[in-house]
């Protein structure tokens, strides 16, 4: 039996990376043989020889060596193991590509026998903006898109590299290569045309609307809850009648619907679902909040309030509209709050939360 450290965690050590996450392959043990040896250890599933073992992954392949199992990965850079001793084994290309920072993949049947690389690809070239992705990736996501075989994939893999992809360096990236690659559908449909339908009027984004969302999620970076919020904010745009290109009246509402059932799809926590909806319906009202009625003002601040979403939607309007509301907003958000009702309109019902409202407008307006 022998035990080689692979995969991201090699990759990243040599990147000079944090490396979070160690996955193991074992060459050469039965499962019981395994699990003599390491006895604590719990396996994951009933088919797949996987077990977990002080929160890190074994993996049992039933290659004959380690270069067999390398060669049966997605892509070069993440074709590097380490064994026992320290001693780095890898495919000719790897550590070739890693130096020049090239995403290419192994060999396209790799891609055929697990379509889900599609997307780890793209979230890889989130997390790497740096590298340069080689023509024959693109290639191979094409015909795995081609012969149908995204659509087999698990709702939850799909989801988990896309808030996995959130988490990248450029973001936006993510949909930039599944687009350049005809690969968003089914699961990413409706931004499968948004590289065709225009962001807005020129003058204000004279961007397609696929450029100007990947765009708003490289300016959120460094939280996958305000890049997904990125991601969902104009979503509503994809349905807009051509007719009335460039504009697209009522896309807020529209997009409220859709950001969810999008998030749904994909299996997507109770957050992300919450937030991406609330950003698709309030990020054109939040986009003008200096011109807000006190009344307007108190319901947004209210309903952001209660999803804890205030911070994050407004640095959204900031990435979208290069509009910075946020320290007039912290101080109508903590007014609005201080607010209280008398001892003798408090519990009663529906009654005390109308009373409870007007005092708070009241006390927005006179704010000056």
């Amino acid at each position: 039996m022998k035990i080689y450290l692979v995969g991201g965690a090699v990759r990243d050590s040599l990147l000079g990376r944090h490396v979070n996450d160690q996955d193991f392959v074992v060459i050469g043990a039965t499962e019981s043989e395994f699990l003599q040896n390491f006895p604590a250890s719990k396996k994951i599933g009933h088919r797949d020889p996987l077990f977990i073992l002080g929160g890190d992954e074994y993996t049992l392949s039933n290659s004959k060596d380690i270069h067999a199992d390398l060669m049966n990965r997605d892509l070069t850079i993440n074709a590097i193991a380490r064994d026992e001793t320290g001693q780095l084994h890898a495919l000719p290309e790897s550590l070739s590509d890693l130096e020049k920072k090239i995403l290419r993949p192994i060999k396209e049947d790799n891609f055929f026998k697990d379509p889900h690389r599609v997307f780890r690809a793209a979230r890889l070239a989130a997390w790497f903006p740096d590298f340069k992705i080689d023509p024959s990736l693109i290639r191979v996501m094409k015909k795995v898109k081609e012969r149908g075989l995204l659509a087999n994939i698990a709702a939850e893999r799909v989801g988990n590299e896309l808030i996995k992809a959130c988490a990248g360096k450029q973001p936006g990236k993510y949909l930039d290569v599944l687009s350049r690659a005809g690969a968003m559908g089914p699961w990413i449909e409706e931004f499968s045309s948004a590289r065709t339908i225009p962001a807005g009027p020129g003058k204000v984004h004279p961007e397609s609307l696929l450029d100007h969302t990947i765009d708003v999620m490289n300016r959120l970076n460094g939280s996958s809850l305000s890049v997904w919020m990125g991601t969902c904010h104009d979503i509503g745009k994809t349905q807009t009648n051509p007719l009335f290109f460039p504009r697209h009246h009522g896309h807020d509402k529209t997009g409220e619907t859709i950001a969810a059932e999008f998030g749904k799809r994909l299996r997507l926590p109770g957050k992300f679902i919450r937030a991406g909806a609330v950003a698709a319906r309030w990020h054109m009202v939040a986009g003008q909040y200096d011109q807000l009625r006190p009344g307007t003002k108190a319901e947004l601040l209210i309903q952001l309030h209660r999803c804890d979403l205030v911070q994050k939607l407004f640095r959204l309007v900031q990435a979208d509209k290069n509009m910075d509301f946020s320290s007039r907003v912290k101080q109508d958000l903590e007014h609005l709050l201080s607010v209280k009702l008398p001892e003798g309109d408090q519990r009663l019902g529906k009654v005390s939360g109308r009373k409870l409202f007007q005092l708070r407008c009241q006390a927005l307006a006179k704010l000056p």
